[in-house]
């Protein structure tokens, strides 16, 4: 089974208004309770000056972009390589951008610019990631 290979160039966004719920629910799958995503008085007297989502909250929405939108149904990360550059709130609405800045012909292999941005504009995540997509489950 053949699957068509996004053109280079090819962009798609995803949004979402990050919650506190959101905060619970990764600690739920991950475990992470550090005190930064929890206590109020502690991080409003750290360097971030108050609570901040973890980083697997704010990545995830790239995750959803992949899967579900570019290069679509199928596809998994082989790599990645991401900077956080700013802190990401509970309130911040948080916007995911892929591009596809390359595309293989002889595999399903798809290399990826992922910026995540917030409500002012301001960078809040940025990298690359190269992504396989599964020829049986994209053309399912």
């Amino acid at each position: 089974m053949t699957i068509t290979t996004p053109a280079v160039g090819a962009v798609a966004r995803r949004t979402r208004l990050v919650s506190a719920r959101d905060i619970e629910l990764f600690t739920e799958i991950s475990g992470d309770r550090n005190p930064i995503h929890y206590d109020e008085e502690l991080a409003a007297r750290s360097r971030f000056g108050g609570v901040v989502v973890q980083g697997g909250v704010t990545s995830g929405l790239l995750n959803a972009v992949v899967a579900e939108q570019l290069p679509g149904p199928g596809s998994v990360f082989l790599e990645v390589s991401w900077r956080f550059l700013a802190p990401v709130r509970p309130g911040d609405e948080i916007t995911a951008t892929v591009e596809v800045t390359a595309a293989r012909t002889d595999k399903p292999v798809t290399t990826l610019a992922t910026t995540i941005t917030n409500q002012a504009g301001v960078v809040v995540l940025d990298g690359t990631a190269v992504v396989w997509r599964d020829p049986v489950v994209a053309g399912a």
